[in-house]
């Protein structure tokens, strides 16, 4: 599809978002003053075809309320599913914009991130149709690869720009988090599963910072920030439960969260400018991972 139409569907989405609910005639008027039209009126019928694009490369349903005649975004599906659709919309808005920049590759730099394209496509597939999956995986932890594991995917998540996927063991009859760069042979098996009613994806790493979670019960946590790394958290909070209370030198963020590995690592990568203030055990936590990476330097 042309990048210019996928920028048409993007403007659309947007501006209805950004007003809440607009008439066409409104909405007719913010398309004029807008560089997208090239100074051509949006035709009710073009309208029309937008809208359905829109819902079909976004799955994004725009609604009209037939009392005002005000066309709004149709939140279906809940958080997760506007968080996906909002995460698409970026993708391939970036991905539109780097495509026309060639001339200027030389000048853009990029991470270096593990490609997931091989095996998301499969996993997304047996997460539709609750099929288990079959695959090798070389754990950082061990010399050799792990052969014949079959897995009930629950659900998929990203964390730092890695994939994941959550599901049930059927070995070892547990929950486990696998990473996408690590698997191999991956297939999806005949073998049809039903989803447990009691695994919710949106519960499931919700008192959890990153991808590792445990069984511990979820602690307050608070942190004195110095005020530069506090805009930082302003900006990309750590967790939901996150909140502020701004000092003249420091800010403090509490937050209700379990103490795991991922949340040690992060709050040890900002050095000096976090201090825990709670709870004792996080403290004493950090404390010992500092010391022990002192003596390397003694």
């Amino acid at each position: 599809m042309a990048r210019n139409m996928i920028s048409r569907y993007l403007w659309l989405v947007d501006t209805i978002s950004h007003y809440g609910r607009i008439t066409l005639k409104d909405l007719n008027k913010a398309w004029l003053r807008s560089e997208i039209s090239e100074g051509k009126p949006l035709a009710r019928r073009t309208f029309f075809h937008y809208r359905d694009g829109v819902e079909e490369m976004f799955d994004i349903n725009i609604q009209c309320d037939k009392s005002t005649f005000e066309y709004y975004i149709d939140d279906k599906g809940g958080e997760n599913s506007a968080r996906l659709r909002s995460w698409l919309m970026d993708s391939v808005s970036m991905s539109g914009m780097l495509s026309g920049a060639h001339s200027i590759s030389g000048r853009i730099i990029l991470e270096n991130v593990p490609s997931a394209r091989q095996h998301l496509p499969v996993i997304i597939d047996a997460l539709k149709q609750n099929h288990r999956i079959g695959f090798s995986y070389k754990s950082y932890t061990r010399s050799r690869p792990t052969d014949g594991i079959v897995l009930e995917p629950y659900f998929i998540k990203i964390f730092k720009q890695l994939w994941y996927v959550i599901g049930r063991n059927v070995k070892d009859k547990q929950i486990k988090t696998y990473s996408l760069d690590r698997m191999s042979h991956l297939n999806m098996l005949p073998d049809v599963f039903t989803m447990p009613e009691n695994v919710n994806p949106s519960e499931f790493f919700k008192d959890c910072f990153g991808i590792i979670t445990n069984r511990n019960s979820a602690k307050r946590i608070v942190l004195r920030v110095e005020p530069t790394q506090a805009k930082y958290f302003r900006a990309l909070p750590l967790h939901h439960s996150q909140q502020e209370a701004v000092h003249d030198n420091y800010s403090i963020f509490s937050y209700k969260m379990r103490i795991t590995y991922d949340l040690k690592e992060e709050i040890m990568s900002h050095g000096a400018s976090i201090e825990v203030l709670e709870p004792q055990e996080l403290k004493l936590l950090i404390r010992t991972e500092l010391e022990q990476a002192l003596k390397n330097y003694q």
